[in-house]
């Protein structure tokens, strides 16, 4: 349904009526949906009827009909490009089955947007003159960043048969692994099935990896967190086949999942699924755009928690026992340049629901989005332009009749704190995990021949975090010493001796390889940071001090910079765009404070603020409350006027 529609009356089970521009709709109560690309959530005939037959559970004695009166003779709805594609290809296999059979080193158009959905990007070198030379990046599905050793091993083997020789940790918990050529993949795709991982909706629109903390503490409410992440992760995982059919000829390698997982996909008491689809939540369309969760605990914002689609918060009771979650609804990083209709976004609170209740909430708000979500233009497709233009409680409405069920009040929850987790913590069973910090993600040279060795020696199974870094869990006391200087000598310090501005650094991979990318990210923000770490000695900062730096190179924001301090946005060559005003606990959206800023002219406007930032702040005041505090006119007369820092 369009989201230009008005107005939604919800009470369970009464009608409802929207109004768009070109139509007047009823809509009953919907117990079995038909159809997964009608503008209605049933399937249309010529005469603009939707007949709906109840399911068995629903206690309608009829069938219900929502009978339309266009104003005008009515027309297809306009639908993406992406959205026909994914409707002819029998659930995401056709023709991508036959173009990784010919002898071209590339897929077509189609086949590009269909490998998504099976955890790959298609890419070339930007840098190579005459000719393009194709490859793959794979991405793996990780929940909670959590990786047994055995796949740790293969994808470390991997990356040095098969790719560039790196592995690279991503922002939403899981690895990347860059330059596998299509005649590979089969090869590459089947051994990390058969290790015990998997790329499936690591990519695509559907669901994407489950964040939660990546801490292995032996605490309830952090194994509660990760257990709901598993299973959200399991809930709204495709169902069809199409990965294993694909990859390893229809072997299946998926481990048995908890009863309440399958019991609330199969559930279709209050209209939410395809009756007799191979793909009961996703249907053939799956949903319009990349679906994005995150579960955690109170404090704990390692996740960027309110950057998701969904954010799950366990709230747990005076005796530390779990009861339920908090949710949040309408996040999401993605924008274009000088589109102001697209914008960054942070959720907002949607409500409580009882533990045993996570899974049908869950369910409840993606088949709102896949129903309501716009498939016109994928520019406006993300669940955070359905929320914006309806409002809050009108969503909320729409999602309780899919819920079945009033949300409850939030619940109160202390302040949120951006927690690392690196350097040596006890886990809380007598065991101790270490976190590592990674520049960017990129683990390679010696620092992954090291890391390996430990790995392999320890036998340790490790985690990724939000913030590109690793966590070696399980270690005994008697191995930390051992550990660390075998580490320290790779590179791989403790976090007293690492930069203060690196801990909390990001950036994506961007050139060569990333078809999006504007101008540099990974590569170039080692520069960028030690000309910082300059500024701060020049204006007399101190080097505990620190601010929180993001870098994209693109404004798609995959290493979320509009929730950084200092954000850069890639928006020409050798060109950013810089955002202000986030803060380091990520609860506070950056703005766009200055365009075009040329990489050797970023003196001229950190300088400025880092000094006046020392000179005139609050106490305790960070840099992005510093700014949002001035306000952008100031700061930038303040760059007019600047004449130099402290003689």
């Amino acid at each position: 349904m369009s989201s230009s529609s008005s107005s939604f009356r919800s009470p369970a089970g009464a009608a409802a009526t929207l109004f768009s521009s070109d139509q007047k709709i009823r809509l009953g109560r919907l117990d079995v949906l038909r159809s997964s690309h009608s503008a209605f959530l049933g399937r249309r005939n010529p005469r603009g009827v939707v007949s709906v037959h109840p399911s068995s559970s629903s206690s309608s004695p009829s069938p219900i009909q929502a009978v339309s009166t266009p104003s005008k003779p009515e027309a297809a709805t306009k639908r993406s490009k992406v959205e026909i594609i994914k409707e002819k290809s029998n659930f995401i296999r056709y023709p991508l089955n036959e173009e990784l059979l010919t002898e071209a080193p590339n897929v077509n158009e189609s086949a590009v947007q269909l490998i998504k959905f099976h955890g790959s990007y298609q890419q070339y070198n930007r840098e190579e003159r005459g000719g393009r030379s194709y490859s793959f990046m794979l991405r793996t599905k990780n929940p909670s960043g959590k990786v047994p050793n055995q796949l740790y091993l293969t994808m470390d083997d991997l990356a040095d048969e098969f790719g560039i020789g790196t592995l690279r940790l991503t922002t939403r918990q899981t690895f990347q692994l860059h330059g596998v050529l299509k005649q590979n993949l089969k090869t590459v795709m089947s051994s990390i099935i058969r290790n015990m991982g998997s790329t499936l909706g690591a990519c695509g629109d559907l669901n994407r990896n489950v964040l939660a903390p990546a801490a292995p503490y032996v605490k309830k409410d952090y194994l509660f967190a990760q257990e709901t992440a598993d299973n959200i992760a399991a809930l709204l995982s495709p169902q069809s086949g199409f990965y294993y059919d694909m990859w390893v000829d229809g072997e299946q390698f998926m481990t048995a999942e908890p009863p309440e997982v399958v019991k609330a996909r199969n559930d279709n008491s209050h209209g939410t699924n395809f009756v007799d689809s191979p793909e009961p939540i996703y249907g053939t369309q799956f949903l319009p755009r990349k679906f994005k969760v995150a579960v955690t605990v109170p404090t704990d914002n390692s996740v960027d928690l309110l950057t998701n689609d969904i954010g799950v918060v366990v709230v747990s009771d005076e005796n530390g026992e779990p009861q339920g979650f908090n949710l949040y609804v309408g996040g999401g990083m993605g924008r274009t340049h000088r589109m102001e209709s697209t914008f960054a976004r942070l959720a907002e609170p949607l409500g409580y629901v009882p533990k045993e209740d996570i899974l049908y909430a869950v369910k409840a708000i993606v088949v709102t989005q896949r129903e309501h979500g716009r498939r016109d233009d994928r520019k406006y497709s993300r669940m955070k332009y359905l929320v914006s233009s309806w409002g809050i409680e009108k969503f909320k409405d729409v999602v309780e009749q899919y819920y079945g069920k009033k949300f409850e009040p939030s619940r109160e929850l202390p302040e949120w704190e951006f927690k690392s987790y690196l350097g040596w913590h006890e886990q809380g069973d007598g065991a101790w995990f270490c976190g590592l910090h990674v520049d960017s993600g990129r683990v390679g040279g010696i620092m992954k021949k090291t890391l390996r060795e430990v790995i392999e020696k320890y036998k340790i199974d490790v985690r990724i975090t939000p913030n590109q870094n690793i966590v070696l869990c399980d270690i005994k006391t008697e191995w930390k010493r051992p550990i660390t200087t075998v580490l320290a000598q790779a590179g791989l310090l403790q976090p007293e001796f690492v930069d203060p501005l690196n801990q909390t650094a990001m950036a994506c991979p961007a050139f060569p390889l990333c078809p999006l990318a504007i101008t540099e990210a990974e590569r170039g923000i080692p520069s960028i940071l030690k000309r910082v770490r300059a500024m701060f000695e020049k204006v007399g900062l101190e080097y505990e001090e620190s601010v929180v730096i993001r870098v994209t190179g693109c404004p798609n924001g995959c290493a979320r910079p509009y929730m950084a301090e200092l954000g850069l946005v890639g928006d020409g060559p050798n060109s950013y765009q810089v955002w202000l005003g986030g803060t380091p606990n990520q609860t506070q959206i950056a703005r766009s404070f200055m365009d075009k800023v040329k990489v050797h002219d970023l003196e001229k406007v950190f300088e400025p603020l880092f000094y006046h930032w020392k000179v005139d702040r609050e106490t305790k005041e960070s840099f992005g409350e510093f700014t949002t505090r001035m306000g952008f006119e100031k700061l930038k007369e303040l760059i007019d006027t600047y004449k130099g820092g402290p003689q």
